[in-house]
Formats: structure tokens, C-alpha cells, sequence
């Protein structure tokens, strides 16, 4: 019970990070944005470090919070570039499907097999995802962008392996050194594009703010996700969190008085079906 209800604050927190990710990156473009928002993060974290006085994890657990670190931040780089250029109906969606299938496969290998109901609700908060994130046109709109599936391809990819990689660094126990870690690896893969394009390091200082909520609420994804495979399966964290878009739409509608379409609410359905399932 525990591990669905970190892995849902989790996609709660992500979804609203994505929001607010996708508002910076279009001010100071992508990649500047998740650079700043990990910057705002680590200090925020060794902030709380010396309150909290963490054990520091042992090699093994830093080299996979490291490489998590990297595919994740590669990941979001992807889905915020993708954003910016207008492609949101799609970016969200494909990339939070592949997200969730690449640890399902590995729980399986690893884990073993779930139970017959968790396997069906995997089933519904995939579909779920998938609607929830439609635009009124649905599949059409999908359809009609298959050439610029690339990026959110790859950026469901990158995520999928942060799930899987930071899942194995933090089994045995410990949180926020490994996001210490995993920001860092994050911020290297960052600098070396920055300083290979000879991209500008400026931003618009009126933009700090998003970046920082952005930052911070990247983070609380982060540590809820670490807390969910650390009470729980792996798949089953990770299908949960990748519910993300979900949970953008519904924030949406909740405090921006958006409207939601028939298929984003069988999504919001579907996930509650999902929800209940994986708790039998």
C-alpha cells in the first residue's frame, strides 16, 4: 500500500513539474532550464542533508545514482525540447508509455512475475496514460505527427533506465545522497553539451522562479519514486509515477479551470481502475 501511494505523489509531483518544466524551458530554452533546476535542487538537498545527516552510500550505489542520474536528465532535456517546439500532445504520452514498459520488463526478469490483477491494472494505467493525455483530435493528432516521435521515443527511454538504474541504487535504503549523486551526473551531461554546441550559459533572471518550483518539485518526484520501489516492486513504482501527464491534465483542470475532453476523462477512469487493482 505504501509503495502505490509514494508511487502516486510521485507521478502527482512530476506531473506538476513538467508543467511548470515546460514554461522554462520555453523562456530559456531547454536544456539552460534543467541545468539551473539542477543547480537550485543540489543545494536544496545538501540543505537538507545537514539536517538530516544521511549516511553516504557506497561506490556501487553512487556509479548507479550517477548513470540514473544522466538517463534522466537526458530524458527530461528531451521531453522539455520537445515541448517547447509545440509537440506536448505527443511528447507527454509517448514518453511516459515507454517509461513504464522498460521497467516492466526488467520487474519481470528480476522481480518475477506480478499478480494477475496487478497485470491487468499495469494494463489500465498505461491506458490511461495514453488518453488522458489526448488532445481533442486524439490519435489523429498522433497520427499526423509520426515523424516527430523520435524525440519523446527517446526521452521515454531515458526515463525508463533512471526508473531501473535508481531502483538498484537505492535498494539498500537512503535517498537523498542518491539524488545528490544522480543531479550531478545530470548537471555533467548538461555541461559537456553546453560547452560542446558553445550554447550561452545566460538566462533571463525573470525566469529563476519557475526554473526553482521547477526544480524543486522534479526532486519530490524523485524521492517519492525512491520510496515507492524501496516499499515495493519496481514495476509497479514506476507504472504508478509514469502516470505523470495524468496528473498534469488533472492539475489543469483542477487550479486552471481547463476542460476535459470524453477521452481524458475514461483516462482519469482508467487510472482509478489501475489504482484499485494493484491494491488487491
Amino acid at each position: 500500500m505504501l509503495s502505490i501511494l509514494f508511487g502516486l505523489l510521485s507521478a502527482l509531483t512530476w506531473g506538476a513539474g513538467d508543467f511548470t518544466g515546460g514554461l522554462a524551458a520555453r523562456k530559456v530554452g531547454a536544456f539552460r532550464s534543467v541545468f539551473y533546476a539542477e543547480i537550485i535542487g543540489v543545494i536544496f538537498l545538501f540543505t537538507v542533508l545537514g539536517v538530516l545527516n544521511e549516511p553516504l552510500p557506497d561506490a556501487r550505489a553512487q556509479f548507479f545514482s550517477v548513470l540514473a542520474g544522466m538517463f534522466g536528465t537526458l530524458g527530461l532535456m528531451l521531453l522539455y525540447h520537445a515541448m517547447s517546439i509545440g509537440l506536448m500532445s505527443i511528447a507527454a504520452p509517448v514518453s511516459a508509455l515507454l517509461a513504464a514498459v522498460l521497467p516492466v520488463v526488467v520487474g519481470i526478469f528480476t522481480e518475477g512475475f506480478p499478480g494477475f490483477l496487478t497485470l491487468i491494472g499495469f494494463g489500465f494505467a498505461l491506458l490511461a496514460v495514453w488518453l488522458v493525455s489526448q488532445s481533442k483530435d486524439g490519435v489523429k493528432d498522433i497520427l499526423s505527427h509520426l515523424a516527430d516521435l523520435k524525440l519523446p521515443l527517446l526521452a521515454g527511454i531515458g526515463f525508463g533506465f533512471y526508473f531501473v538504474l535508481m531502483h538498484q541504487a537505492t535498494r539498500d535504503g537512503g535517498a537523498v545522497w542518491h539524488m545528490v549523486f544522480s543531479r550531478m551526473g545530470g548537471m555533467l551531461l548538461v555541461v559537456v553539451y553546453l560547452l560542446a554546441t558553445r550554447s550561452s550559459w545566460k538566462i533571463d533572471l525573470s525566469a529563476m522562479p519557475i526554473i526553482a518550483v521547477n526544480g524543486i518539485l522534479d526532486l519530490g518526484g524523485n524521492f517519492f519514486f525512491i520510496l515507492a520501489g524501496q516499499a515495493g516492486r519496481l514495476d509497479v513504482a514506476s507504472v504508478l509515477s509514469s502516470l505523470f501527464p495524468g496528473a498534469t491534465v488533472v492539475l489543469a483542470w483542477i487550479f486552471l479551470k481547463e476542460r476535459l475532453n470524453r477521452n481524458q476523462w475514461i483516462g482519469v477512469i482508467c487510472a482509478l481502475i489501475a489504482i484499485i487493482l494493484m491494491t488487491l
